[in-house]
């Protein structure tokens, strides 16, 4: 006879089984259009394209509501610092300031609708869904920690990033082609830093998230410019001397041709 301890535990598992297995009946497939962006001299921004599918099997039951994705991309972390400034005897001054710890150079999370009607609050707020649920942490004296929404410091920096194409929030972003084909376009502006970016792609259903997967682009200087950036950053002796004997010689050639006799 089976013992009691046993049973428990064998009911444990089936109830695990059946639970689960609807959990993993879908699978998400993303891909990138091109997977390394080349800056140039003439390079005025550039658009990525990211497309998948979502994969059936066997067990995957129907869905109420259909799919919602929510594409993040995050460029390389930086430290930022915003500043409050204050008009003292009729000069603008810096009166305060905030540092955010590793903040994304770049920043855009898309959508298929309004974020809001994807997942809960407290599943957006938990998957960093939306600006406004992104994670900023700031350092505030010796803590370091997120604010509210609403702080204006994290304010100003979702503004000044937005003004210069660097942060964007698009709910309407993503497109389902057939019920199971997607797309969506990445923007990205001729200031986009250099370096790695992470393409996070989440899926939805019944606001509750089922699948996800993961990506990754870079973008990279070449030509020209890369060899001057490699020459200063392997050879800085090198550089720094070639760099002054080219001012030298640029000024003795200016005062020579603009010479008055």
């Amino acid at each position: 006879m089976m013992s009691r301890a046993a049973l428990r535990l064998l009911m444990a598992a089936c109830a695990l089984v059946a639970s689960g297995a609807p959990g993993r009946a879908e699978r998400l497939v993303a891909s990138l259009s091109n997977h390394q962006v080349m800056v140039t001299s003439n390079f005025t921004g550039d658009e990525l394209v990211v497309f998948g599918t979502v994969e059936h099997d066997a067990t995957t039951i129907p869905r109420r509501t259909g799919y919602d994705l929510v594409i993040t991309v995050v460029g390389p972390r930086q430290t930022v610092v915003t500043f409050r400034k204050e008009r003292m005897a009729g000069i603008w001054v810096n009166a305060d300031s905030r540092t955010f710890i590793d903040a994304p150079s770049y920043l855009a999370i898309l959508g298929t609708r309004d974020f809001e009607s994807v997942a809960n609050p407290e599943a957006l707020r938990r998957l960093q869904v939306g600006l406004a649920h992104f994670q900023l942490p700031q350092k505030v004296g010796p803590d370091l920690g997120d604010v509210v929404p609403n702080d204006p410091f994290r304010l100003a920096l979702l503004r000044l990033k937005s003004e210069h194409g660097l942060y964007r929030e698009e709910p309407n972003a993503v497109t389902f082609l057939t019920p199971n084909l997607y797309r969506a376009a990445i923007p990205l502006p001729a200031e986009a830093p250099f370096g790695t970016y992470e393409v996070d792609v989440k899926l939805f259903a019944d606001g509750v998230m089922i699948a996800r997967t993961n990506s990754a682009f870079e973008i990279v200087k070449v030509g020209f410019e890369q060899f001057v950036a490699n020459a200063a950053r392997e050879h800085g002796l090198i550089y720094g001397l070639a760099t002054g004997l080219m001012a030298l010689f640029t000024g003795w050639f200016a005062s020579v041709v603009f010479r008055r006799d």
